[in-house]
């Protein structure tokens, strides 16, 4: 467990008086794929959440956490958010979008307020694992927590495979 650090994402944490564990995994200065980063971490994979940023047909942008060992069904995305259709967005438009890079993309502290969608599987655990604003470091905390913080739905918005 790491101490060391406090990113934007510990902070907001701490401001609205959420209870999270801070925990870190080795890394280079590129993003791990979120299947490592669960077993860098020992951690069950179903459990670690990734943060995905997609732009609908309407042209507004979305947020969706999943497992990191699942796939964003676009359809269900679609849905879940009431869009025709949405495509996920570039790699490179991330940082001007949400003001996070690949890898250390958290649905807490972006820049600007986007409806968000969590897997409902993330309550079928009483913590989940999300980043926490920085490569290398995951935070863990209570799920309920977190969608009550974001203001985030829930829906089934996974393909597994």
């Amino acid at each position: 467990m790491a101490k060391s650090i406090k990113t934007n994402v510990m902070r907001i944490l701490d401001k609205a008086k959420i209870k999270y564990e801070v925990f870190e995994y080795p890394h280079g200065k590129e993003a791990v794929e979120g299947n490592e980063v669960a077993a860098l971490m020992g951690q069950n994979p179903s459990q670690v959440f990734k943060t995905l940023v997609a732009k609908g047909k309407s042209g507004e942008f979305y947020v969706f956490d999943i497992p990191v060992n699942s796939h964003l069904d676009l359809k269900k995305a679609a849905k879940s958010v009431g869009e025709k259709s949405i495509e996920m967005t570039a790699v490179k438009d991330l940082v001007k979008i949400c003001g996070y890079a690949r890898g250390n993309v958290s649905p807490i502290g972006m820049k600007a307020s986007f409806k968000t969608v969590i897997d409902v599987t993330a309550f079928d655990f009483d913590e989940i694992y999300i980043s926490a604003g920085k490569i290398g470091f995951q935070i863990k905390a209570d799920p309920r927590e977190l969608i009550r913080l974001i203001g985030a739905e829930t829906a089934d918005i996974v393909m597994y495979g």
